[in-house]
């Protein structure tokens, strides 16, 4: 039987949640995860900077650091006003088309991401508004809810519009718990669960199929709100390189496109290439992997329950399975774990509401990875808001629920045809995951 996971228990300072190490560390393990707590958490400066190593942002980047996106290893959110800038959301950029191994194939004038900052003597790629269309609705019981439609618009684009047929994907930065724990769960495990779901029909999750960069081969994806990558340590590498500017040995080239001249020559001058080495890459994936899923929390036993039982009933742990288990790996904190990160880790259609219209290798354009639930309850504590879903488009969890559409279309009419009672029951059941 596979052990319990370990995780941050009650009674922890809220705000700093998502930040408790999964399990006892000493020693060396323990000086790792404190060095890459501190990278995480390092305003990168340009080369040659103050601290050697410890420099090397741009010549494009969005923030400073990844805790700048990921604040206390949580989620980020959208501007909450049409001036205020992104500063915790990526804008992907594609233009119809397969590159090596089925990926997006990158913008030919912005590349792979569009970049709101640059170092002096870079020019900046421009910007992303975004406003909201209200939508309005009811429940079965007639009390009515709205919703937020985004729309966004490009603005102070450097190089010329965008095109015609740009694809673009606006996406907030995922909470970081429990990454090490589903890294554990065995590809078999997870093309298991495809199988089964295809079998019974309402909902059937697919794995995505990406190129692994350290084994130059094609696999299982997982990371990503596409699940678009293999592994942690290629995850945090793009992080890394698309969001920072940081070179790295999976991304040893800056995403500068033929026409941003400045932009290659400033990546063509720096000191040291790649910017980090391996030491540094793996630190930071260790402290990602070994971050804690905080434990459930049960205030009113009685209304979770009836409320985790709604769940079930819906539909919703189809596809946000309450249970996996861990295989093998290398550190004992996550071989063999009975873990509850309510998701499959596969692909689902998600209907034209959520749709961005951007392929990511297997994933289509209204695709979606199941997210993770773990730890919901605490979004509000540790990162000072609740908005949910890729975009942060939906204003907590019941908003998220009622985006649902494609193969959760009939979980998310389940939830709005119970009553106002029950819908209070199963999010209650959510918010103390």
């Amino acid at each position: 039987m596979p052990k319990a996971s370990g995780l941050a228990q009650e009674g922890e300072p809220a705000r700093g949640a998502f930040e408790q190490a999964l399990g006892s560390l000493e020693g060396a393990a323990a000086e790792r995860f404190a060095l890459g707590h501190r990278l995480f958490e390092q305003d990168w400066a340009i080369a040659p900077g103050p601290v050697p190593g410890r420099d090397g942002l741009g010549p494009l980047f969005d923030r400073l650091s990844c805790d700048g996106c990921h604040s206390n290893a949580g989620r980020g959110e959208p501007p909450r006003k049409p001036e205020y800038p992104m500063i915790s959301m990526t804008v992907r950029l594609s233009v119809p088309g397969r590159a090596a191994f089925g990926a997006p194939l990158p913008h030919p004038l912005y590349g792979d991401q569009l970049d709101r900052n640059a170092v002096p003597g870079v020019v900046s790629e421009g910007r992303v508004v975004v406003s909201y269309r209200e939508i309005k609705g009811r429940f079965a019981d007639g009390e009515p809810y709205r919703l937020r439609a985004p729309r966004y618009r490009f603005a102070d684009l450097a190089f010329g519009p965008l095109g015609k047929n740009a694809l673009f994907s606006v996406r907030a930065a995922p909470p970081l718990v429990g990454l090490g724990l589903l890294e554990a769960v065995p590809d078999a495990m997870i093309e298991a669960l495809a199988a089964e779901e295809g079998l019974k029909g309402q909902a059937r999750g697919h794995p995505n199929r990406v190129f692994d960069i350290a084994a130059k081969g094609v696999r299982l994806g997982r990371f990503g709100w596409k699940a678009g990558s293999p592994s942690l340590k290629q995850q945090i590498a793009n992080a890394f390189n698309r969001d920072i500017g940081i070179t790295n040995p999976l991304y040893p080239e800056n995403d500068c496109t033929a026409i941003e001249r400045a932009c290659r020559a400033a990546a063509a001058a720096a000191p040291r290439h790649p910017k980090i080495g391996e030491d540094f890459l793996a630190a930071v994936t260790f402290f990602v992997a070994r971050l804690a899923p905080p434990a459930p929390r049960r205030p009113e036993v009685l209304q979770v329950n009836r409320g985790e039982a709604l769940f079930a009933a819906a539909g919703c742990s189809g596809c946000h399975r309450p249970a996996l288990e861990t295989g093998d790996d290398p550190d004992p904190a996550l071989a063999h774990r009975l873990i509850h990160p309510y998701t499959d880790l596969l692909l689902h259609d998600m209907g034209a509401g959520l749709a961005d219209k951007r392929p990511e290798y297997e994933a289509g354009g209204s695709s979606w990875r199941t997210a993770p639930l773990w730890g919901l309850g605490l979004t509000k504590s540790v990162s000072d808001h609740e908005f949910l879903l890729h975009d942060g488009r939906a204003r907590g969890p019941a908003e998220a629920i009622l985006w649902h559409g494609g193969e959760a279309a009939a979980a998310r009419e389940a939830f709005r045809r119970m009553n106002r009672e029950e819908r209070a029951a199963l999010i209650a059941f959510l918010e103390q995951l």
